[in-house]
């Protein structure tokens, strides 16, 4: 092999070198802008879980209490049934009874008075929505 007449290489720069002065400052202001950056969006994303918990857990009490109440009112509304069955001296006359109560509900909120209903349940719902605020 031949020898060849070494390289001059210039020296490398020092990494603390390259890094002083306003370089470093803007270097470091930059790094701790991305980490608050990165940790606010990742706390914002822990609150958002936290809130869609939260939301999930009341409507799945509400779904919970609704099926209770409705389980009860079918057992008030069978024993209100009973009850006037007995009274009666037939148990069907009751139920009969009770069934005809809801029949004339039904037609009451459908044929005579429509939009009663729904303003009722209007009210109901503004009234619900102004006492959380």
């Amino acid at each position: 092999m031949m020898n060849r007449p070494k390289e001059k290489v210039p020296p490398r720069p020092n990494e603390e070198s390259k890094h002083t002065g306003i370089h470093k400052i803007l270097d470091d202001t930059v790094t701790s802008t991305y980490q608050d950056v990165i940790a606010i969006i990742e706390a914002k994303i822990e609150l958002v879980k936290i809130e869609l918990t939260e939301k999930i857990s009341l409507v799945s009490a509400v779904v919970i209490l609704g099926v209770i109440l409705i389980i009860g009112i079918a057992y008030l509304i069978t024993t209100f049934a009973l009850l006037t069955g007995e009274l009666l001296g037939h148990p069907f006359l009751g139920y009969f009874i009770v069934s005809l109560i809801f029949l004339s509900c039904f037609v009451f909120f459908t044929k005579l008075k429509p939009l009663l209903l729904k303003e009722l349940l209007q009210k109901i719902f503004l009234s619900v929505n102004d006492y959380k605020k």
